[in-house]
């Protein structure tokens, strides 16, 4: 009997049908996801029925979900970085392999992140608008080079946002607690948290896990007028306190494609000083395709059905 794989993310081969045929190609029935959106707890585990394989998206996939999948379930790939929505003690428990692709998003994360930066930092968009307006008004933007960056998560995307910006001329500065100084790259400083924010113009979030590292006592600690970046996850900055830092002016603008709960419909869509897309960092067509062909061939890989 074939293996049926089910899929989760609601942009799967959208833009490209390679891995769709990829699947097809190795004798799978495929079950798309039936509601082109991220689907939710009680969606998932109806889904899930009858399932040997998942392509995954940032559905949740905790115990009672995998639970409820097993014992048919073997494996399940994650579409991208982060895993933080699969529960591992329960993906062993119940015999069910997850994989990602960790390289596939790196460039298009860390392009998001800098014309994030160039916005912000140049006033794109207000003078856009204020133009569109009919108003012929200039402003003075922030220019990159000797601009103080602090990184906070030096991983695969940290690094390469650090290779953008230093062909900028910014000052890069490094703080993730993981870091090998052996492997850090030449032209960053590593400092600590406290030393960061009290000396840096932007804030750029690239930390793994769900705890909050911004906080108010963090804001408190960073210079006027800062610019924040987040294309991680919500989480990792305290909401209230971010509105309360925008409001003061201590955070002059941000940007977010990471939010607490998506869709996001929360109060810093009424500020204007915050740029927001909807978590569409990897959404770049070579993104999309290096991820959903790499996580296909991982899920194939964990069935059986096709060699490393």
């Amino acid at each position: 009997m074939p293996k049926t794989v089910a899929i989760g993310p609601s942009s799967f081969a959208e833009k490209d049908p390679t891995p769709l045929r990829m699947l097809e190609a190795a004798g799978v029935v495929v079950k798309p996801n039936p509601f082109g959106r991220r689907l939710s707890e009680a969606e998932i585990i109806e889904h899930l029925q009858g399932v040997d394989g998942l392509i995954a998206g940032l559905e949740p996939l905790n115990r009672r979900v995998l639970q409820s999948a097993s014992p048919r379930l073997e494996a399940l790939a994650r579409v991208g970085i982060g895993v933080a929505n699969v529960d591992f003690d329960a993906a062993k428990e119940f015999e069910v392999a997850v994989s990602s692709t960790p390289d596939g998003p790196i460039d298009a994360v860390a392009e998001m992140t800098l014309a994030a930066l160039l916005s912000l930092a140049r006033q794109l968009i207000p003078t856009n608008a204020a133009l569109h307006r009919g108003e012929w008004t200039k402003s003075i933007g922030l220019g990159l080079r000797g601009t103080k960056v602090l990184l906070i998560g030096y991983g695969r995307i940290g690094r390469r946002v650090g290779e953008l910006l230093r062909a900028f001329g910014a000052d890069i500065l490094v703080c993730d607690p993981t870091l090998d100084i052996t492997s850090a790259l030449p032209g960053i400083t590593v400092v600590t948290l406290d030393q960061g924010l009290a000396a840096t113009d932007v804030i750029s979030l690239h930390a793994s896990g769900e705890a909050c590292i911004l906080d108010r006592a963090a804001f408190a600690q960073m210079k006027p007028g800062v610019l924040l970046l987040n294309g991680a996850r919500g989480a990792l900055v305290d909401e209230v306190a971010l509105l309360n830092a925008l409001e003061s002016g201590i955070v002059g603008g941000t940007w977010f494609d990471a939010f607490w709960e998506e869709p996001y419909r929360g109060k810093l869509a009424q500020v204007d000083q915050a740029i927001l897309t909807p978590h569409v960092c990897t959404y770049t067509e070579q993104c999309r395709l290096q991820m959903e062909s790499e996580a296909v061939r991982n899920l194939l890989r964990d069935l059986g059905l096709q060699k490393d």
